[in-house]
């Protein structure tokens, strides 16, 4: 897909982007850890929502 920026603009954004500060290097994503963690949290809250109700009733 073609740049709709003109030619200069392209060039001024490409330095920004080519500037150290925007070259950090990323852990690569992992979606199981993500899964787990959100399964923790629904199951903890579950928990906390069950033992809630048992002190309350």
């Amino acid at each position: 897909m073609p740049s709709r920026l003109s030619p200069d603009d392209q060039q001024r954004v490409d330095q920004y982007l080519s500037a150290p500060q925007h070259q950090v290097e990323r852990k690569p994503f992992r979606p199981w850890l993500l899964l787990l963690l959100v399964l923790a949290v629904v199951i903890g809250l579950g928990l906390l929502s069950r033992l809630l109700s048992q002190l309350v009733l």
